[in-house]
Formats: structure tokens, sequence, C-alpha cells
């Protein structure tokens, strides 16, 4: 009997912080590398999944997602037993959520029409949100930092954000949201959307925001790095760990 080839997406969750990355590196371990096996072991033939995009060393994801090929159903036959049985294998900071059938040419780096980041800080020490959250002696500004946050959404070239040395055909992106919000628990976290990202563009991002925050630069210095198109003007990157992933929107489900 003939088998066909089927694409499916599947929606994972990670604790970022042993893992290099989203991204397959030689000598380092990575999300997709142990997803990837995972899958091969419950598929019983080599899948190899293509991510959303990448997340760097320490970052964590609240949705995630990847697709990938099978050469026939296989499991998805009992779709609930598949889930178990992956998660059953994956370690504890993996989890996966769902499958979900889709078009043999769906993707889910290209397909993604937005993106939402989260980036949370506390002031206070709390063990249950270390290596979660950046924790700093200091608060903000928070009012000065929303109103340069403001004006990234007047821009696209995001030139001045991106690691150096990257290989993307393009620095544009449209943020739709950019905004410093409190929470309950006390932690400040900054949300951000928008149809792409660059390599460490968040983090690059807060770490400007903060110098704006601390008082060294005024709210519209960040007009001056933006236009610059120079990585060395904006702040330094802040830590990955209170960096997540935390949305990927696709135009089909």
């Amino acid at each position: 009997m003939e088998t066909t080839s089927r694409r499916f997406f599947i929606e994972i969750a990670f604790n970022g912080g042993s893992y290099h990355g989203w991204q397959i590196q030689r000598n380092a371990v990575t999300v997709q590398e142990v997803l990837d096996k995972a899958l091969s072991v419950v598929w019983h033939q080599l899948i190899t999944t293509v991510g959303c995009g990448r997340t760097d060393t320490g970052v964590h994801a609240k949705q995630l997602y990847a697709h990938f090929d099978v050469m026939d159903d296989g499991p998805f036959d009992q779709p609930d037993k598949a889930l178990h049985s992956l998660n059953a294998l994956l370690p504890s900071d993996i989890a996966v959520k769902r499958f979900i059938a889709v078009a043999p040419d769906a993707h889910a780096r290209f397909d993604a029409v937005n993106r939402s980041y989260e980036y949370h800080m506390h002031f206070r020490k709390d063990p249950f949100l270390h290596g979660f959250s950046w924790r700093l002696r200091d608060v903000p500004d928070v009012e000065a930092m929303n109103k340069a946050a403001k004006i990234l959404l007047e821009y696209e070239d995001f030139s001045c954000f991106s690691k150096s040395n990257t290989q993307v055909y393009t620095n544009i992106c449209r943020i739709t949201q950019a905004v410093w919000q409190w929470e309950d628990d006390g932690r400040l976290v900054f949300r951000i959307s928008a149809n792409r990202f660059l390599r460490n563009m968040v983090r690059a991002i807060v770490g400007t925001l903060m110098e704006i925050g601390r008082g060294e630069k005024p709210s519209d210095y960040i007009h001056t790095v933006i236009s610059s198109k120079d990585r060395s003007v904006a702040g330094a990157s802040v830590p990955a760990c209170g960096l997540y992933l935390t949305e990927v929107v696709y135009p089909y489900f």
C-alpha cells in the first residue's frame, strides 16, 4: 500500500533555562533536538520539525508552534494517546499541548502573521521567580518607558536592535503593541507584538527602554537609536530569563 505524507503543526511550551534556545546546534542541547528525538520515537520514523522562529539561550515559551511531516497517520489514529506518549518521553520542562492537521504547504515560520513576547522583572527577592524574571533593585520610571515604547510603533526598520551578522533578508518589522504594565504580584511586564522579530530584538529594546527608565536618556532618545540603525547605539541586552514567547498567530486557525 502506498504511503502518503501528511503535515501537522505541534504546539508546545517550555522552560528554556536548560536549553541553548530552540534551534538545533552543534555541541549544545536545544528544545528542537529534544522534541525531534521524541517525535521520531513515537512515530517510528525520522522526524525533523520546522519552528515558527528562534528563541535565544534561556528564553522561555508559553506558546511555540512547529510543523513536521509524517509518512502516515500512525499514532494520530488515537490523538490523545499520541499526546500522552510524547509528553511521557519529553522532560518535565517541555510540554506538548496539541497537534493540528494542516495543508501540505502550511509553514510554521512563514505563515505566522503575528508574534507576541513578554519580558518580566521584579524588585523583591522571590525564590519562585528566580530564573523566570529579572530581579532589579530600583523601580524605573514606567511612564517615561511607556512614552518611549509608544514611539516604536512609528518605525519599521529596527536594524539598531538586531544582533550582528544575522542572515535575514530584511530588518523591517511592524510593531503593533509595546507597553509596560504592572501585575498584581508586583512584577513589571513589558508586552510587545509584531508581525516578526529580529534576533535578540526584544531584549535589546528592553535594555534601551531601561536606560530611559533609569533616567540616563530622555524618552525621545528612542528616535536617535532607531534612526542610527546601529546596534552599538542601543542599550545592552537584558538577561534572557525574563523573556517569554507568549503567542503566535496564524490565519487558518
